[in-house]
C-alpha cells in the first residue's frame, strides 16, 4: 500500500515555523507499517479484542474521527456490528460537517492458548471483509484494513507479498518511530492495554468478593429502614458525603497517587468493606453522586478518581449494576483532568453494567463529540458555590425535596444488566 495518511498530534492545528519545517502535530504516514505503529497513539491505549475504525477526509488522507468496539466473540453477529460500527463513524462524521472519503480498519486480537497469530488473522478476515461491504453500501472506501495479533499485522487489502508476506510483519519496536517521537514531543501517552486498564476497573474475585457481597447486604438491611423512617434521608446523605471525603483523604495520605503496578492493591486495602459498602449504596442517590462530581479538578481530583476505582472494584455479584455510579464519577474525572482514552473506557463499562445510566450516556456522547467539558466543570463549580452557606462552611447533604432515596437501586438477588458494546468516536 502506498497511500499517504496525515496524523495530527493533541498539540494543535499544523504549522510550519520559520524555517519552514513542518510542526510535530502533523506527521505524514506511509504503508501499514506505519499505520499500525500510530493506532495506539491515536487511540491512547493499546486496543485488545477491539474494532478501530479510523475516517480519513482529503486527497492528503487526514485522519478524523475515530471509533473503537469490541470483536464480538461470536461470528455471527459480525455482520451486524459491521453496519453498526460503519453507521456509527461515517454518518457521525456526516453530522458533525463531513463525509469521510475513506476509512481505515483495525482488527486487534492477540491469539488464544494453543492458538497461533496468523490462525488469528485468517479467522477475522470474514470480519474485515463485512466492514468493507458495510462501508461500501454508504459510498465510503475502506482505504486499508490491518489485522495486529502478537506483535505482528498482516493487510487484508494489500496483495503484494513483498511488502505483506502471508507469515505478516513485525510491528515496529515501541518508541523507535516517527510517531513515537512526535508523540512525545506532544506529551501524549500510552497508557497500557485497554485489557489492562479495564482490569483496574473490575471487580474483586475469590474469597474477598464474597465477604464484599456481604457487607452490601449488611449495608442495604441497615439502610433500608432508615430510608423507610422518610425523616432521615438528609443525614443519610449528609453521612455518605463526609465518609466520602475522609476516604478521600485517607487515599491522599496513604500512598503515592501512582505508585507503581500494586497501586492498586493498597489502595484496596485502606477501605473496609463496610464503609465501602455504605458508600457504594449512598452513591446511588442522585444529588449525593452530583456532589461526588464536583470533586474533579485541583487537589481532589486523584483522590477521588483513586476512591471511585476502588469502589467500582467493589461492586460484586448482584451488585454488579450499583458500579454505574463510581464508573461514570471515575469517567468524570478523567476526563475533566484531560485523560480522553481512559475516560471513554470507564463511561463504556458504566454503561455496561447499566445501559439506562443517564449520566454516563450523557457523558460518554459528549467525550465522544469531543465537547470541551469545562462548561460543565463550571456548572458543577457554580452548583457548589450555590450550595455553600455564606459562612463558608459546606453543606453536606442533598436538597429537600430531590428524587429517590439512596436505597431506590438495591435490588436483592439482582445480577447485572445486558452489557452494551462501547464505543470510541
Amino acid at each position: 500500500m502506498t497511500n499517504n495518511h496525515e496524523a495530527r498530534t493533541p498539540s494543535g492545528q499544523p504549522s510550519t515555523g520559520p524555517s519552514g519545517v513542518t510542526d510535530p502535530s502533523r506527521i505524514t504516514l506511509r504503508g501499514p507499517a506505519e499505520l499500525a505503529d500510530a493506532l495506539p497513539y491515536m487511540l491512547g491505549f493499546h486496543p485488545t479484542d477491539s474494532l478501530v475504525m479510523v475516517a480519513v477526509h482529503g486527497e492528503g488522507g487526514r485522519f478524523g474521527g475515530r471509533l473503537r468496539v469490541g470483536i464480538p466473540p461470536n461470528p455471527e453477529e459480525w455482520e451486524d456490528t459491521a453496519r453498526q460500527a460503519a453507521d456509527c463513524l461515517i454518518l457521525g462524521s456526516e453530522r458533525r460537517g463531513t463525509k469521510p472519503d475513506g476509512v481505515i480498519a483495525f482488527l486487534c486480537q492477540d491469539p488464544g492458548r494453543g492458538e497461533s497469530a496468523q490462525r488469528v488473522m485468517t479467522g477475522l478476515r470474514p470480519l474485515a471483509q463485512r466492514i468493507r461491504l458495510a462501508c461500501g453500501a454508504l459510498d465510503v472506501p475502506v482505504l486499508e484494513a490491518l489485522c495486529l495479533s502478537a506483535g505482528r499485522y498482516w493487510s487484508y487489502c494489500c496483495p503484494d507479498r513483498r511488502c505483506c508476506p502471508p507469515e505478516g510483519s513485525a510491528l515496529t519496536v515501541p518508541g523507535t518511530s516517527v510517531m513515537a517521537a512526535a508523540a512525545t514531543f506532544a506529551g501524549l501517552q500510552v497508557r497500557g492495554s485497554l485489557r489492562d486498564i479495564e482490569r483496574r476497573l473490575a471487580p474483586l474475585r475469590g474469597p474477598e468478593a464474597g465477604e464484599m457481597e456481604r457487607a452490601l447486604d449488611g449495608a442495604a438491611a441497615a439502610l433500608v429502614p432508615k430510608i423507610l423512617d422518610g425523616a432521615t434521608r438528609e443525614e443519610v446523605g449528609a453521612e455518605t458525603v463526609l465518609l466520602a471525603r475522609a476516604l478521600m483523604q485517607r487515599m491522599a495520605l496513604g500512598s503515592p497517587a501512582e505508585g507503581g503496578p500494586d497501586a492498586d492493591d493498597r489502595d484496596d486495602a485502606l477501605l473496609g468493606h463496610d464503609e465501602a459498602a455504605s458508600l457504594i449504596l449512598g452513591l446511588q442517590d442522585r444529588e449525593i453522586r452530583d456532589i461526588a462530581a464536583e470533586w474533579m479538578e485541583g487537589e481532589e481530583a486523584a483522590p477521588a478518581l483513586r476512591l471511585w476505582r476502588a469502589l467500582a472494584r467493589r461492586c460484586v455479584g448482584a451488585y454488579g449494576e450499583h458500579a454505574a455510579a463510581p464508573l461514570t464519577l471515575a469517567g468524570w474525572v478523567s476526563w475533566s483532568t484531560g485523560d480522553e482514552p481512559t475516560a471513554r473506557i470507564a463511561l463504556g463499562l458504566a454503561l455496561r453494567a447499566d445501559e439506562g445510566y443517564r449520566f454516563a450516556q450523557l457523558l460518554h456522547h459528549a467525550c465522544n463529540e469531543g465537547i470541551d467539558p469545562e462548561g460543565l466543570r463550571e456548572c458543577l463549580r457554580m452548583e457548589r458555590r450555590r450550595r455553600e452557606p455564606r459562612r463558608g462552611r459546606p453543606s453536606a447533604g442533598p436538597r429537600r425535596g430531590t428524587t429517590g432515596p439512596p436505597g431506590r437501586r438495591i435490588r436483592a438477588n439482582r445480577g447485572q444488566s445486558g452489557s452494551t458494546t462501547g464505543s470510541e468516536q
